[in-house]
Order: structure tokens, then C-alpha cells, then sequence
């Protein structure tokens, strides 16, 4: 288990509050959750603080405990048991998850480390010297058939190369990160094989065969429907009534 703490009090900001749109977007969450267990919505408005301040502040973590009516400690719970928020100050344009787990491991996730040593900083959790860049290792990070891969905030950016990598850190360094396209960075289309589809390639003929086999399955029914109405029994003619009885 790893031990996970607040940062410094010295670069902790003295109070924190919502934005109007995230202060709306906090509003709608806990209307989510029914009376009495508005607590619940402690996960996804933390994840909005760390969207808006770039990292949980202690402040944020005791604006919304108090929100949300629950004791203090228990948000400082939720905020240091889960990994993805960010506890401390990263890299103010870009703060890169590099997993090295291993698949990514065996598909080069040291390479992409290097590559973060070099150009960001040779210790993670620390930012480069602008402030704008920090990284840092993570384990799984869900896309093992694309590795190696990072994630860079909401964004994955899998099937990497250390040159990509390397790219992609230039252009979050340069205010570019948006026109980076998220997802496989060697052109396939999602986690199809990297060396082309071998089966099920064409759409057309995949409808061809479901309306085949949809007439073949209709024909055979057809074709059982007049056994069945022949080997159904036929109900013999009705008794007749019983006079009734003059004794």
C-alpha cells in the first residue's frame, strides 16, 4: 500500500470555490443521488475541483466535505485513497500517466519513461521548469491491446513510439495540446489488429449473411407450420345431451 498525503501547507491555497458553470455541474451530481445519501457524490465533485484547480486542494476537499454534510476526514479518505487526483501540484498544461504495467512494460513503457525523464523531469511528480509539465508511472490503464500507452488527463494516447511521445509532450508544452487527436497514434482504427482486419471486413457482406441466415431460419418455419397443423389432434363431435330421467 502506498501512503498518499496533502501537499505542503506552503503551496496549499487558502480557500476554494466552485466556478458558476462547475458550481451548477456540483448541483446537478448530488441531485443524483437520493435524500440522504448526497455523500455519495463526493467522487465525481472531487474530480471536478481537480478539472478546475489542476489538483485537490485541501481547501477544495474541505469546501465540498462541508457541501455535502459529511465529516472532513472522510473526504480526506476518498481523496488519498484514489490515485487519480492528484494531491500535490503537476504540470499546469499537461500531466502524463505513463502505465507500466506488463503489457505496456513488454511493449516499451520504459522508453516512454525516458522520454519523460529527459524532456520533463528525471523524478516524477515534479514539474519541468516552467511549471508546465509534470509525469509520473501508473499501473493498468485499461487499454493493454494498444500498449505501450498514456494518459494525459481524460485522454489516452496509446500504440506509442518514444518519437510520438516526444511530440505530443512538445505540443502540450506549447499550448498545442488540443490538436492532438487521442486514441492509437498508428493509425489503426480502435484495438483492431495493427496489421489490418482478417475477418468480418465488410460490412455489406456481414448484413448479406445475417439476412441469409434470418430467410433460411424463416423457411424452415415455414415449412414445419404444416406438419404441425396436420399432426395436431382433431376434436371428435360433441356428445349428445342426456334426456333427463322421468322416474
Amino acid at each position: 500500500m502506498s501512503v498518499r498525503r496533502l501537499a505542503e501547507a506552503s503551496v496549499q491555497p487558502a480557500s476554494f470555490a466552485f466556478n458558476r458553470a462547475n458550481a451548477a455541474a456540483a448541483k446537478q451530481w448530488i441531485k443524483k443521488y437520493p435524500k440522504g445519501r448526497e455523500q455519495s457524490a463526493i467522487i465525481p465533485l472531487l474530480m471536478i475541483a481537480q478539472e478546475q484547480e489542476g489538483w485537490v486542494t485541501k481547501a477544495a476537499i474541505e469546501t465540498i466535505s462541508d457541501m455535502l454534510g459529511m465529516p472532513r476526514i472522510r473526504g480526506l479518505e476518498v481523496a488519498t485513497f484514489y490515485t487519480q487526483y492528484q494531491l500535490n501540484p503537476v504540470g499546469t498544461r499537461a500531466h502524463i500517466q505513463v502505465c507500466g504495467t506488463t503489457p505496456c512494460m513488454l511493449r516499451g513503457s520504459e522508453a516512454l519513461m525516458d522520454v519523460c525523464r529527459s524532456k520533463i523531469h528525471h523524478d516524477q511528480f515534479h514539474a519541468n521548469d516552467k511549471g508546465t509539465l509534470s509525469w509520473e508511472e501508473v499501473e493498468c490503464l485499461g487499454a493493454c491491446v494498444n500498449a505501450p500507452m498514456v494518459m494525459i488527463f481524460k485522454d489516452t494516447f496509446e500504440d506509442l513510439t518514444p518519437e510520438r511521445l516526444a511530440e505530443i509532450i512538445d505540443l502540450y508544452d506549447a499550448g498545442k495540446g488540443a490538436s492532438v487527436e487521442p486514441g492509437p497514434q498508428n493509425g489503426r482504427t480502435g484495438s483492431e489488429p495493427a496489421s489490418g482486419l482478417t475477418t468480418l471486413k465488410s460490412e455489406k457482406a456481414i448484413l448479406k449473411s445475417t439476412r441469409e441466415r434470418e430467410a433460411r431460419e424463416a423457411a424452415k418455419a415455414a415449412r414445419a407450420a404444416p406438419d404441425a397443423i396436420i399432426a395436431a389432434p382433431v376434436p371428435g363431435p360433441a356428445a349428445a345431451p342426456v334426456a333427463p330421467s322421468n322416474t
